[in-house]
């Protein structure tokens, strides 16, 4: 399980480069350049939003079926575990979470550049009539 925590751990880092990126003030001609090849990437990315989704269906059943430790019943070592399992479970959803808000960010500003860029030609356009 460890491996599927490392890659959404990655795609959330690249994620949030990919949105600092969009929301730097580039030069036109590049910020252009950047926004059409995240658009190209943004639709097959769209795999990540299930992957999450799926990965919070499991976390909320792994803790619904946790076995309950307290400190009258457990040893001081088995709460440690328990603690331990319901730290990484709490990491994991903020992961999850934070992946598809940032998906989704990547969305909307690579719409709102889109629209801009349109925006700038329809008024280029009328300009020059």
């Amino acid at each position: 399980m460890g491996l599927q925590w490392m890659v959404l751990t990655c795609v959330v880092a690249v994620e949030t480069a990919i949105v600092v990126l969009l929301t730097l003030p580039w030069p036109r001609q590049l910020k252009s350049s950047i926004v059409a090849l995240v658009s190209m990437i943004v639709q097959p990315a769209v795999s990540i939003l299930p992957f999450a989704g799926f990965h919070l269906l499991d976390i909320h059943w792994k803790n619904e079926h946790r076995q309950m430790c307290s400190a009258e019943v457990c040893t001081p070592e088995e709460l440690f575990h328990y603690e331990k399992s319901v730290f990484k479970a709490q990491r994991n959803v903020i992961l999850c979470v934070l992946s598809c808000l940032l998906y989704w960010c990547i969305c909307c500003v690579c719409k709102y550049q889109q629209e801009v860029r349109g925006l700038e030609e329809a008024e280029k356009r009328l300009k020059n009539q």
